[in-house]
């Protein structure tokens, strides 16, 4: 299994932040106003991109936002290991807590890698989110 994890534009992952996060909405929905300062990672399996993460960092707190993988490729562990790629380098560099904001229907996997809920849940369109987060 040929996987590289590596930064990659933002021009390179709106395709699949849309096709994943919000197909029924326009691509420029899937755009936040930080992205160009934002650090984005994409995970190659066989040269190919299926999944993909954008970071924001805020003093010593990194928020990661527009967390997706190609539909093809979900539960096969390859989100997990992007996501253990960002715990361990937001470790290494010293940020002190990694949040998101999960869609409910993805908090069990984010538990699972050690985040908690935190808040109330709130929604997003029609689909509802919780605060999640983990201390590094």
């Amino acid at each position: 299994m040929n996987i590289e994890i590596k930064k990659v534009e933002v021009a390179e992952i709106l395709e699949i932040r849309h096709q994943v996060l919000w197909p029924d909405q326009p691509l420029e929905f899937v755009k936040v106003a930080e992205d160009e300062s934002g650090v984005h990672f994409g995970l190659f399996y066989e040269a190919n991109l299926v999944s993909i993460i954008s970071l924001f960092a805020d003093e010593d707190r990194l928020r990661f936002r527009k967390f997706a993988t190609l539909h093809a490729w979900q539960n096969k562990g390859l989100g997990s290991q992007l996501l253990r790629f960002v715990i361990n380098d937001a470790r290494d560099k010293g940020y002190k807590e990694l949040w998101c904001d999960a869609r409910s229907t993805a908090s069990n996997f984010y538990k699972k890698h050690g985040f908690e809920k935190f808040g109330e849940p709130f929604f997003k369109k029609d689909i509802e989110y919780y605060k999640m987060s983990m201390s590094l």
